[in-house]
């Protein structure tokens, strides 16, 4: 009995988070698709992390996310920082920086 709850702690400490993630605007264009729906791995803790993670997806993603200190960040309709944590977000926002007149 013991093994199998311990078996069940190591999965959940490696299970990923699912997230809808929106792309916008150039970050839209350049990936090809306006939203989807992810399993993130558990190690992709922070609105950064996920940025680095998804440019890792192949070249869209990569020229999409060639300059991450430009892509602006929104989790569940909040501006955040790169730092700011995934934790309980069920929606995050990838934009570039919006400039108005």
């Amino acid at each position: 009995m013991l093994s199998g709850i311990a078996s069940d702690v190591a999965a959940s400490a490696t299970a990923g988070q699912r997230l809808t993630v929106r792309y916008f605007a150039w970050v839209r264009e350049k990936v090809g698709r306006s939203e989807e729906t992810l399993e993130v791995p558990a190690e992709v803790a922070t609105a950064g992390d996920l940025v680095r993670w998804l440019a890792a997806r192949g070249p869209e993603f990569a020229e999409a996310f060639a300059r991450p200190e430009v892509v602006r960040v929104a989790l569940d309709q909040v501006h955040a920082k790169p730092t700011a944590s995934l934790r309980g977000v069920r929606e995050v926002a990838l934009f570039p920086p919006v400039t108005g007149g």
